[in-house]
């Protein structure tokens, strides 16, 4: 009787062990599945952040709107496509959980902007590619697609935030007439009739310009990615043409971001409400008596 008693005791106990350990499973796939809807409400938040980013900037001129990628995380393999299940058996496919989802990158997409007239003879825009060169206070060269110019005191064609263009440009104070030809030619009208030529307007153009780093205020700067600076003849090898008296809207298009919005506004609920689920199956497990 007591060796019965012993032998129902032992049995309670393995049972309730291998309940326990049930359980534990449980609780670990349902907690992976709680990680990796955190890791989509992150990426959709970023997502969120950027699309917040675009349309604060719909009506800055040269402005250049962002795009957000995406990669999927690391995999836990439970077992490899092709394992042994028998004798002469093998396992046509594998089994894999996901892990998530990465942000994989945020750059520029330097498609062309609207063109805006203005008609000031000092604002000028790029019509194809190409960055103007300026030189900051610091004394850093960076590049602008913003070529909304006006003069200093001195006669110095400068940006808004004073950015002095490279090659400086300085223009006469009896200047009566100032153009810019396609081709970047700076003439100016002088009184008696006389023309001269104050110089050329030069290009930059990168191996690979979504590797510019923003900086702020419509400047890039070069980066290890982006490649040296390459400086070109407006019209000629591929870099744009100047536009006088227009500037370059920002390329960010409203309904597209609008959709967008929407689109990641539902997939970040998506998220919450695996997230919901999951929680509500793990706390299923915990309180099962």
């Amino acid at each position: 009787m007591e060796n019965y008693n012993e032998y129902q005791s032992m049995k309670s106990y393995l049972v309730i062990g291998v309940f326990i350990t049930l359980m534990a499973f449980d609780a670990l796939a349902v907690g992976r599945a709680l990680r990796t809807a955190a890791t989509g409400l992150k990426a959709q938040q970023a997502n969120i952040d950027r699309l917040a980013n675009d349309m604060a900037n719909v009506n800055t001129d040269g402005y250049k709107r962002h795009r957000v990628e995406f990669s999927d995380l690391y995999y836990e393999t439970v077992q490899e496509a092709g394992a042994q299940i028998g004798a002469t058996t093998q396992t046509p496919v594998g089994i894999q959980y996901g892990m998530g989802v990465k942000i994989h990158g945020n750059h520029k997409i330097f498609e062309q902007g609207p063109s805006r007239m203005t008609y000031r003879p000092y604002d000028l825009m790029i019509e194809g590619s190409g960055f103007f060169p300026i030189q900051l206070q610091t004394g850093e060269v960076a590049y602008t697609r913003n070529g909304s110019f006006r003069l200093s005191a001195e006669g110095v064609l400068v940006t808004v935030a004073g950015h002095q263009l490279l090659p400086q440009v300085t223009v006469p104070s009896n200047a009566v007439n100032f153009k810019v030809t396609p081709s970047g030619e700076i003439i100016v009208d002088l009184p008696g009739g006389e023309e001269a030529t104050l110089g050329n307007i030069t290009l930059i153009k990168f191996i690979n310009r979504e590797g510019l780093t923003a900086a702020g205020t419509n400047v890039y700067f070069p980066s290890a990615a982006s490649g040296q600076a390459v400086q070109g003849v407006p019209g000629e090898n591929g870099y744009g043409l100047i536009q006088q008296g227009a500037l370059e809207g920002s390329n960010v298009n409203v309904a597209n971001s609008m959709v967008e919005m929407i689109t990641t506004q539902r997939a970040y609920e998506l998220n919450t409400k695996m997230m919901m689920a999951a929680d509500k199956m793990l706390d299923a497990t915990v309180n099962i008596r």
